[in-house]
């Protein structure tokens, strides 16, 4: 051994020593019992940051404890390299917008991007010593996962639980798609409440809203029935101001008798309460709001401007014509699209859904079959689905992503579905070879694409691929922040597809924080701290050292000044190690067959030492060892 530890030189040769032996790769016919590893596969949208080094660090110093216990590890990798997330980040690097493109010519710049990222994320995880299986790799956009995907949706469609429907649903105006509850971020906003006078048989009924561009939505009041203010109301008609035209007043236990003025305004749509009473009530619809985020043109005083400038000049109106009561500043909780912090709208449109709602115990009950690490991630699991009000909308339009395997009629409108030995199929590519059962002969391709996480919530059947029966597989690893999505989902997925649960251990990682308190990520600008750039200056060893110290499902600051303590142990251990081997000089260890390096006795897998211990000292018990025990004299 060097007289001075160079990480730059000894850990480069130990990785390309692992790969060049293929040490790591699974066989399933090995001894031991398999231990399978759900790994999460990182989305293809910028640059890793430390947050990705420090969870699946830490899930990988578990894989090789598994291998230290004797199992037969199964530790595959993947990239979710199709979706929304790939197509903001060619839009970005590229300054572009898909829709300015011809389709395939966006496509192609996805796959590019995806190419390049994905070598760069491989040569990373590789540079931290992972210990995965690199043949297992899968990428969710391939043939291969696409015919998955596209087979196990057509599975859900024979059992009834997907399904299309034309109904409110959430709206990115920004990313010009639907989107899915689980994708709301919600945020604190100020914004100004206004009072508004409706007449109620020419006398004032004041109405306070945060959405007075919604005025010409506006559909019904509600009042509650247990508010003695208001039970004279009840049954009349209100006339809107401004746009004069009669809406009734109806009552619903879910208004709130302190907020506001306690009369409520529903529009289609403001809010999702809006859209609940809308389908409650059988209330009609008023558009209002477009797909692009902009008022419809038709629409007077404020037809196609922004819905912020439409806010502005309704008010405006409203104050010139003597008909805002007065206005007032408050704080209220906001929905956003995560992936680009855009407030989400509420609009009308035809998309494919999971049915989720009607199973909801059926999910409560999964968590308990599963052993939570730590446990009270759970609460968070448990508190989603006792909180779920949308079933699952998997269909984006967009266009990077699994394509849905269907067409519908020309004449009626029904929906047909590709054949499962034709998959994996793009009907925008591939024409219906049927008729329809109104006799119709023409049919009109979905150009929709399947939500990311619709393909990512099936990786235990992915990982099943090569033909190897996993599930429930051993272990799932991921941060907290997706408990909603990816463990919610797949445990959806897993129940409806195999009757069953996806794993036996959920393994939930914290956040990696800075001083001040914020979440590293690839979408802030305080990822300054470069993962790769740690590694270079302090070695993966001293990087996995300082991952092992936090506990799982904590949120743990991150300076570089810490990384000195591992950085003082591992040089320690290379002493010790560099003395013992010293006094060994003499005991001639026999080569391992498997990988030409030590066959100790108990010594099963490579990398794995069992040294059965002294009887005397506790220590070691080597059977040719001739170095002088302290304890024994011998």
């Amino acid at each position: 051994m060097e007289k001075r530890y160079d990480f730059t030189q000894i850990e480069k040769q130990v990785q390309d020593f692992w790969e060049k032996e293929q040490i790591y790769r699974f066989n399933e016919n090995a001894e031991g019992e398999i231990y399978s590893i759900d790994t999460p596969p990182p989305t293809v949208n910028g640059n890793l940051h430390i947050g990705h080094l420090f969870s699946y660090t830490q899930a990988e110093i578990n894989a090789r404890f598994r291998r230290m216990q004797g199992q037969n590890v199964f530790y595959p990798f993947g990239f979710d390299d199709n979706g929304l997330p790939t197509e903001r980040l060619v839009e970005r690097e590229e300054g572009i917008r898909a829709n300015s493109l011809p389709r395939s010519e966006f496509i192609k710049k996805c796959m590019n991007s995806t190419e390049k990222y994905e070598d760069e994320f491989k040569t990373f995880w590789k540079s931290l010593g992972f210990s995965v299986d690199w043949s297992l790799e899968y990428q969710t956009i391939s043939p291969a996962v696409m015919k998955i995907s596209q087979n196990l949706f057509l599975e859900l469609v024979e059992m009834g639980k997907a399904y299309t429907k034309e109904s409110p649903v959430l709206w990115c105006h920004e990313c010009q798609t639907s989107i899915a509850q689980a994708e709301l971020n919600t945020v604190e906003s100020k914004t100004a409440f206004s009072y508004i006078p409706f007449f109620v048989d020419g006398y004032p009924l004041e109405v306070a809203t945060t959405r007075p561009e919604l005025l010409y939505g506006c559909v019904c009041l509600f009042v509650n029935p247990n508010d003695k203010r208001y039970r004279e109301y009840v049954g009349k008609s209100a006339v809107v101001p401004l746009y004069n035209y009669e809406i009734p007043i109806l009552t619903d236990e879910k208004v709130g008798i302190g907020k506001g003025t306690g009369v409520v305004m529903c529009a289609t749509f403001g809010d999702s309460t809006d859209a609940q009473w809308y389908a409650e009530y059988n209330l009609p619809y008023r558009r209002v709001i477009m797909p692009n985020g902009n008022i419809a043109s038709d629409i007077a005083y404020i037809g196609g401007m922004t819905i912020l400038d439409a806010r502005k000049e309704i008010t405006r109106l409203l104050d010139e014509r003597g008909l805002l009561i007065k206005s007032e500043t408050i704080t209220h909780t906001v929905g956003t699209h995560e992936r680009c912090a855009t407030p989400v709208e509420i609009i009308p449109s035809r998309q494919w859904y999971i049915d989720i709602l009607s199973e909801r115990e059926k999910f409560l009950k999964a968590a308990d079959e599963i052993n939570w690490y730590p446990a009270n991630m759970k609460n968070r699991y448990i508190a989603w689905v006792e909180n779920l009000k949308w079933d699952w909308c998997i269909s984006r339009q967009r266009y990077f992503g699994v394509p849905f395997p269907v067409w519908y009629c020309k004449a009626c409108g029904n929906a047909v579905f590709a054949e499962k030995d034709q998959l994996p199929v793009n009907p925008l590519e591939t024409a219906y070879n049927g008729v329809c059962e109104c006799g119709c002969a023409e049919f009109v391709p979905e150009s929709a694409v399947f939500d990311t996480w619709a393909t990512s919530s099936v990786t235990p059947q992915i990982n099943e691929r090569l033909g190897l029966k996993l599930t429930p597989m051993s272990m799932r690893t991921h941060a907290h922040e997706i408990i909603r999505t990816w463990t919610f989902y797949t445990i959806v997925r897993s129940l409806y597809h195999t009757g069953g649960i996806p794993w036996r251990d959920l393994m939930i990682c914290g956040f990696i924080l800075t001083k001040t308190g914020e979440k590293i990520s690839k979408s802030k600008s305080n990822n300054e701290v470069d993962p790769k750039h740690l590694i270079a200056a302090h070695s993966a060893d001293v990087l996995r050292y300082w991952t092992a110290g936090a506990r799982l499902g904590t949120d743990t600051y991150f300076s570089p000044d810490e990384l000195s303590i591992p950085k003082r142990f591992i040089t320690k251990l290379w002493n010790a190690a560099k003395f013992a081997i010293s006094h060994l000089r003499d005991f001639e260890l026999p080569q391992c067959r498997t990988c030409g390096i030590l066959s100790l006795p108990h010594y099963r897998n490579c990398g794995i030492l069992s040294l059965p211990q002294c009887r005397t000292c506790g220590i070691l018990n080597l059977p040719q060892c001739r170095s002088f025990c302290p304890l024994t004299g011998g």
